[in-house]
Order: structure tokens, then C-alpha cells, then sequence
């Protein structure tokens, strides 16, 4: 594998679902009704939404870091990935109900129906998403 493909990825159709490859357990995010219920969820524990474009390097290599650092119990938050490419209804979606700037890549954190928290590109940082949510205090 050459450099370039250890470091963003192959681009070829096999590998553009972009698995995970520190077991974090991620809810797929391919319904508009599963906002509905994010809001529910984020009354009693913040909600993680990863936004991902699967042809995108930059994006890639985003959630390739995010996911091998990403550290917080099921317990302290749920994760919810969302293939853009896929799901672009749900990404507008996204922007409208919780009143973002749509952004590829993008990490939003949701509690008690509102996204108090989003960052895109090289601002993902999973240990900034860790301090806000243990400032949350669930």
C-alpha cells in the first residue's frame, strides 16, 4: 500500500463505507425520523452525529482520527454516523432542525434537542468532544 493510502484511504468502491476500526459502536443514520427520535434521546444523554462524506480524503481522515481516539461510554453518549453521499435529505435535515451551517465533515453534539456543539474539518476532536460533554453533566 503506498503512503498516500495509509495515510487517506484507498478510493476504491470496496472501501468507500469507511469501516470502523476501534469497535466504536455507531447507529447508522439513514431515516429522517431517526432526528425525531435523537431529540428524544438527547433529553436523557447527549447525541454524537457524525456527517461523512465517503469520496472526500479530508473527511476520511477525519473520522479515521476521530474514531481512533474517540474514548466516551455508550453510557455518556450516543454516536450516530451519517453517509452523506446516502442520506443528503438528512443532512439538510440536520442543518435546519438544529440550526447549523451544513459541513463535510461535521460533528455535532445534541442535548435536550439543540446542538450544543459543532466543528468541521480539522476542528473534530474527539477529546473536545469529551470535555463538553463531561461539562454537560449528563
Amino acid at each position: 500500500m503506498s503512503l498516500f493510502n495509509s495515510l487517506f484511504g484507498n478510493s476504491s468502491e470496496s472501501d468507500n463505507k469507511d469501516t470502523n476500526q476501534n469497535g466504536l459502536n455507531w447507529n447508522a443514520l439513514t431515516e429522517l425520523k431517526q432526528l425525531d427520535a435523537i431529540v428524544e434521546e438527547s433529553a436523557e444523554k447527549p447525541v454524537v452525529i457524525f456527517k461523512h462524506s465517503t469520496r472526500c480524503s479530508i473527511s476520511r481522515m477525519a473520522l479515521k482520527n476521530f474514531e481512533r481516539e474517540y474514548n466516551l461510554e455508550e453510557s455518556e453518549a450516543t454516536p450516530y454516523f451519517l453517509d452523506l453521499l446516502e442520506h443528503r435529505d438528512i443532512s439538510s435535515e440536520i442543518a435546519q432542525k438544529f440550526q447549523v451551517i451544513h459541513q463535510s465533515p461535521q460533528l455535532l453534539l445534541i442535548k435536550n434537542g439543540k446542538s450544543v456543539y459543532d466543528v468541521s474539518h480539522s476542528e473534530i476532536d474527539a477529546e473536545a468532544l469529551k470535555s463538553k460533554v463531561e461539562t454537560l453533566g449528563n
